[in-house]
């Protein structure tokens, strides 16, 4: 099964209602054609007209207009239902699936993608469920139900109605050869542009700055420019090619070629001059038809790139559950001869023993790219190991429920992200049924909140409209934020990576308040936040090359010395 009809099986008995309505209002209005026709056939015949055969044609050609337009209406309401429905499915499926899949899933991948697929491509179905059918089906039913009210008159007149199509077709089927791959490259292309506005728009700040406005946005330009040549190159040839084609069936042409056989066939005798009258009505709609055919087969193939992008982030693989999970016993960390790599083959972290015990402060260090944020990422499964285990309370952590994980392993990440809402909502998010008392005594013990206060309407101030943070402020929201959700095991990366110096120290003063009676992993690189750690862990190209307390390793004049020193030496150069 294709992953668009797989997606669309939900509401397929609605859609298919919504044809079958459609069908029947489709042909209700071929009525007046042939209504038309009588009409004309009941003037000329010889004598004054019957009037009671002229009343009864119109009031019949009258209720068949009302009447298909009716059933049209009733199939376009009947599949919009469907497009509703299925859209609020996919919605909820893709925030079940994106809820459930490892947290450092969101690492590999762009907003512009998640976006992509959750907005656009769910929108790019709306055509097809919602008018693509019906009208497809209208475009189908519509010329064979005049076709063979043609045939019914004189098997010729349908021959004459149909004349110049296959020049057409021809034609089209030379202009979509290989239509389904480009419309992928194209929509890989316009992913590409989407995550380069965004990449762009979110460090704009910086970028400008720095004065390289210029040479910042050159990937997005460029990302531009390769999709508008690869558009223009395949779109070119196709428009040359459709404008000489589309000749055969504009109605100037149908009209002109419908008009001459039909008088060739009068005067042959075959049909009379009413029934080319029919024939000529017919053979105009056909261009219509094909035009919406023509459309519906563009919308169904970006559909289907559409849906093959939506059925690979719902097949995304989520994070495996055990049937019977256990839960842990107490909050003693423990790296287990761990190893890790993000491919197959790739060796980031290689036999890692590590024990972080409860009411103690571990902390991680090493030169960029040793691995330490990817091992304190394993504590709260943002990736599973690949080799030995990660235990907490004596329990592997694939081995405990999620939500029991998260409500023992809190983190504090250097990109602190604050959602848009209130800052109560946002301080609430670990713990959304916590009083208005226990969220301001965590921003006191954040030391955030005389700077809430400050706002306009003060906790209820809303992020991004009357409450902008710094990134120190940012910080010790996100520091409030773990103090409230109250886990025994915390994990810090670099908490004070963005702040200015009196930042700096409100936001140690806060981690401290934080650390008590907790077991913390503290990712750093400035040396002189974690001095006082209980236990030091130097990382180098993922191995554990020493560990100890700050004194024993600085007398073991090892690899932390040598980065102490320097660091010293830089922290000098500076004052």
């Amino acid at each position: 099964m294709t992953p668009l009809k797989e997606l669309r099986r939900p509401v397929a008995g609605l859609t298919r209602l919504g044809m079958f309505v459609g069908a029947i209002g489709s042909l209700t209005t071929l009525v007046p054609f042939a209504g038309l026709a009588e009409l004309g056939r009941v003037l000329l015949e010889d004598g004054p007209p019957d009037g009671g055969r002229l009343t009864t044609v119109a009031l019949v050609v009258v209720a068949a207009l009302i009447v298909g337009s009716l059933l049209n209406g009733f199939a376009l309401w009947l599949t919009h239902i469907a497009d509703a429905r299925l859209q609020a499915l996919l919605r909820r499926r893709m925030v079940d699936r994106l809820g459930a899949v490892p947290l450092g899933w969101y690492t590999d991948v762009t907003s512009g993608q998640v976006r992509k697929a959750a907005q656009d491509d769910v929108e790019e179905l709306h055509h097809l469920v919602a008018h693509h059918d019906v009208e497809m089906t209208g475009a189908i039913v519509l010329p064979l139900g005049g076709i063979a009210y043609l045939c019914w008159l004189d098997w010729r007149l349908a021959l004459l109605a149909i004349v110049t199509l296959p020049v057409y077709l021809f034609a089209y089927a030379s202009m979509m050869r290989g239509f389904a791959d480009k419309m992928r490259e194209l929509d890989s292309g316009f992913a590409k542009v989407s995550a380069a506005i965004v990449e762009f728009v979110h460090g704009i700040t910086v970028v400008k700055a720095f004065g390289q406005a210029g040479r910042a946005h050159r990937g997005y330009r460029q990302a531009v420019v390769d999709y508008g040549e690869r558009y223009a190159g395949w779109v070119r040839p196709i428009l040359r090619l459709e404008a000489l084609t589309s000749l055969a069936l504009s109605a100037p042409v149908i009209a002109l070629v419908s008009l001459a056989g039909g008088t060739w066939f009068v005067a042959q005798g075959w049909v009379s001059p009413v029934d080319v009258l029919a024939e000529v009505l017919v053979a105009m709609i056909i261009p219509s038809t094909l035009l919406t055919l023509n459309n519906g087969f563009t919308a169904q193939r970006k559909a289907v790139a559409a849906a093959e992008r939506i059925g690979a982030l719902l097949d995304t693989p989520v994070l495996p559950i055990v049937d019977e999970p256990e839960e842990p016993r107490g909050h003693l960390v423990e790296f287990d001869r761990v190893s890790f790599g993000y491919n197959e083959g790739e060796t980031v972290l290689a036999d890692v023993s590590l024990v972080c015990r409860p009411g103690t402060v571990t902390a991680l260090v090493g030169s960029s790219g040793a691995g330490k944020s990817t091992l304190a990422k394993l504590v709260p499964r943002f990736y599973d190991v690949t080799g030995g285990a990660v235990r907490l309370g004596g329990v592997d952590v694939r081995r405990i429920a999620p939500e029991v994980l998260y409500r023992k392993v809190g983190f504090v990440l250097q990109d602190v992200q604050l959602l848009h809402g209130t800052v109560a909502d946002n301080l609430r998010l670990g713990r959304p049924q916590a009083t208005d008392a226990e969220v301001e005594a965590a921003a006191e013990a954040a030391r955030i909140h005389d700077r809430i206060l400050a706002l306009p309407r003060g906790y209820d101030s809303v992020i991004g409209e009357d409450a902008v943070f710094s990134g120190g402020e940012a910080q010790r929201i996100s520091i409030a934020r773990a103090l409230l959700a109250d886990t025994p095991v915390l994990v810090l990366d670099e908490a004070t990576a963005y702040a200015d110096a009196e930042s700096e120290a409100r936001i140690q003063q806060a981690l401290s308040t934080l650390a008590r009676g907790r077991t913390v992993l503290v990712i750093a690189h400035r040396l002189a936040t974690i001095a006082g750690a209980d236990r030091i862990a130097v990382l180098d190209r993922g191995v554990v090359a020493e560990s100890g307390t700050h004194e024993e390793l600085l007398a073991a004049d090892g690899r932390y010395a040598r980065m102490w020193h320097a660091h010293a030496g830089a922290e000098e150069g500076v004052r």
